[in-house]
C-alpha cells in the first residue's frame, strides 16, 4: 500500500510542485495508487481455460487462498474482434460463467489478452483507435477494472504494431479512469532486450501512465544462478529501463515493474523455477512494492501423474497449489 507524508497531492497539485515533469509523472502516481487499492489484485495468477485440464477457479480460491486470477487469452477472430483464444465468445458462454462464479465467491480477474499463439489483436486491428475499440468491448463485457496486455512473439516484433499497443492502451487509460493496466513480455536473464527496452519508451514518449511494465523471467536459453536469482536480475534490468525512459526515482520505477514467472520446469530443457525461487521473488516484490507478482499457470500448480501433459502440472515435486500459496502471500 502507498503511503504519503503529510498532505496527498492531486495530479493538478503534483504539476503544480513539479513542473512539465508531471505531466508524465503525475498520471501514473494515480494509477499506481489505485492498484494498490484493490485488495489482491497485484497478485493474479494466470489460469488458461481452454487448455490443460483446468481447475475449476472456486476450486482454487478454496484450497490456495486466491482471489484474483488473470485469465488467459483473448484474441483476435480473424478480424479486429476479441474473443477467447479467437473462437469463444465473450459472453454467453463458459468464460463468462467463470468469471461470474470467481465474483459470486468474493474474487475478481484480469482479463490477458495476446499470448504467443493465434491471431493477435494489435496485428488484426489497423489503428489504434480500432484497437481501444476492440480492448473496450473485453472491458465493457465483464466491467474489468484491469487488463494485461501479454505481446509476444510477432505482435511484440513489429515497431508498428508496438506503438499501436501503446496509443491503443493511452485511448484505453482515458477513457476508462482508474483501470490498471498491464503490459507483459519476454525478457533476457538481464533485462528487456532492444524490443523490450523500445516498447517501454514508446510509452513512455507517449504519456502513457501503464500501472505494471511486466517481464517473464524464464525460457532463458541459458542463465547463471538460481532462477530465483536470475529473476530478480532481470527485474532490475527492467527497473532500470523503467526509470531510464520514463525519469522515475528508484522506489517509482519499482512500483512499475512486474513479474510473470512460471512454475517448475520451463519450455528449457533443464530450465526449472522451484518453490524456493518463487519465495525469492516474493521477498523481491515485497521489499520493492511490485506492481504485480504473477506466474504462469495455475493449470500447472500440481505434480504430474503417469503419461500427464506437461501444460497440466509442474513436472515437480509438489503439493497441489504450492506456487500459488506462496504467490497469494504478495500484497504489493
Amino acid at each position: 500500500m502507498r503511503k504519503t507524508i503529510g498532505v496527498r497531492l492531486t495530479a493538478p497539485l503534483l504539476a503544480a510542485a513539479l513542473g512539465p515533469a508531471a505531466l508524465l509523472l503525475a498520471p501514473a502516481a494515480t494509477a499506481s495508487a489505485s492498484a494498490a487499492a484493490v485488495p489482491g489484485m497485484a497478485a493474479a495468477p494466470y489460469e488458461y481455460l481452454g487448455w490443460g485440464s483446468p481447475q475449476k477457479p472456486t476450486d482454487v480460491m478454496k484450497a490456495a487462498g486466491v482471489r484474483w486470477f488473470t485469465l488467459a487469452f483473448v484474441l483476435s477472430d480473424g478480424g479486429c474482434n476479441p474473443k477467447w483464444d479467437g473462437s469463444r465468445a465473450l459472453t454467453g458462454g463458459s468464460d463468462e460463467a467463470a468469471i461470474k462464479s470467481i465474483r459470486a465467491a468474493g474474487g475478481d480477474v484480469v482479463v490477458s489478452v495476446g499470448g504467443w499463439s493465434g491471431n493477435k489483436l494489435g496485428e488484426k486491428c489497423s489503428s489504434a483507435g480500432a484497437l481501444a475499440g476492440a480492448y473496450q468491448k473485453v472491458i465493457d463485457a465483464y466491467g474489468l477494472k484491469a487488463l494485461d496486455i501479454d505481446i509476444e512473439n510477432t505482435e511484440f516484433g513489429n515497431a508498428t504494431v508496438r506503438q499501436r499497443v501503446v496509443d491503443a492502451l493511452k485511448i484505453v487509460k482515458t477513457k476508462n479512469p482508474g483501470i490498471v493496466t498491464y503490459v507483459t513480455m519476454g525478457t533476457t536473464p538481464t533485462g528487456p532486450d532492444a524490443t523490450g527496452k523500445d516498447l517501454i519508451k514508446r510509452g513512455a514518449a507517449a504519456g502513457l501512465a501503464n500501472d505494471g511494465w511486466v517481464v517473464m523471467p524464464f525460457d532463458f536459453g541459458g542463465h547463471s544462478g538460481s532462477m530465483g536469482q536470475a529473476t530478480v536480475e532481470a527485474l532490475e534490468g527492467l527497473k532500470a529501463a523503467v526509470k531510464s525512459a520514463y525519469g522515475y526515482g528508484d522506489d517509482a520505477a519499482y512500483r512499475h515493474i512486474g513479474v510473470s514467472s512460471m512454475n517448475g520446469r520451463t519450455d528449457e530443457a533443464g530450465e526449472t523455477v522451484t518453490t524456493g525461487d518463487f519465495r525469492t521473488i516474493l521477498g523481491y516484490a515485497q521489499q520493492h512494492h511490485l506492481a504485480r507478482f504473477a506466474y504462469w499457470a495455475v493449470n500447472r500448480d500440481r505434480a504430474c501423474g503417469s503419461g500427464t501433459d506437461a501444460d497440466a502440472c509442474s513436472g515437480v515435486a509438489q503439493s497441489p497449489y504450492e506456487f500459488t500459496r506462496i504467490v497469494v502471500q504478495y500484497q504489493g
